[in-house]
């Protein structure tokens, strides 16, 4: 989901929000972020739209612990699940049913406490694997294990998972109860999915739009 979008197509899109999402747009104190988060939202909605066959303005969501967006009853009985991640002017959403799914999206760029945050998020040998890299390739490296780290998370709905859960999941992985795929959305930008059980099948589309690369 491309989130930069003119003043007409936000005008366009934010009738598609409910009330509250309407008011939570106008808190923002930036427009772009406003817009960003009108453009998403809308998305969304039209995305699980078409999944549940009805019209998006009608779709009913709630949030769970971590605040993350869920179908509300009675769409939740259609085994529908998503998740939402964004990075800069880009979005993802991922829809399956029936599994557990999380995603997460970054713009790979350099970060100054690259180092300190990998010292304390990431994996003994995964922080040995970054170091053996060239310094120009590190951040791609980084964001690379992070969207893993994140999309597992979310889709335990624990947020960033810890060294004891991912580590469950290099064994969940191995035995089939969990999936994790990397996938590139635009250039400049790394992604990845984890869903419960076997991805039989991964479809990447754009917003509107053309589908994406998958790599």
């Amino acid at each position: 989901m491309r989130l930069d979008r003119s003043v007409g197509w936000v005008e366009r899109l934010i009738r598609i929000l409910s009330d509250d999402e309407q008011q939570r747009a106008a808190r923002f104190c930036f427009e772009p972020d406003a817009t960003r988060f009108v453009v998403g939202r809308a998305a969304l909605r039209t995305i699980l739209g078409e999944h549940l066959g009805i019209d998006p303005d009608t779709i009913r969501l709630t949030y769970g612990p971590q605040g993350r967006p869920e179908l509300a009853p009675p769409f939740d009985a259609t085994g529908l699940r998503f998740s939402l991640s964004r990075s800069e002017s880009l979005g993802l959403c991922a829809v399956t049913r029936g599994q557990r799914i999380g995603v997460d999206v970054e713009r790979v760029r350099p970060l100054p406490d690259m180092e300190a945050i990998a010292e304390r998020m990431f994996l003994p040998r995964e922080r040995r694997a970054i170091r053996r890299l060239p310094e120009p390739r590190r951040p791609q490296a980084f964001f690379e294990r992070w969207t893993r780290m994140e999309a597992y998370g979310k889709a335990l709905g624990e947020g960033i998972a810890g060294s004891v859960e991912r580590e469950r999941d290099a064994a969940a992985a191995a035995v089939g109860r969990w999936s994790l795929e990397a996938f590139v959305p635009d250039p400049g930008y790394v992604a990845a999915i984890a869903v419960e059980g076997r991805i039989s099948r991964l479809i990447c589309r754009s917003w509107p739009g053309v589908n994406a690369r998958l790599t």
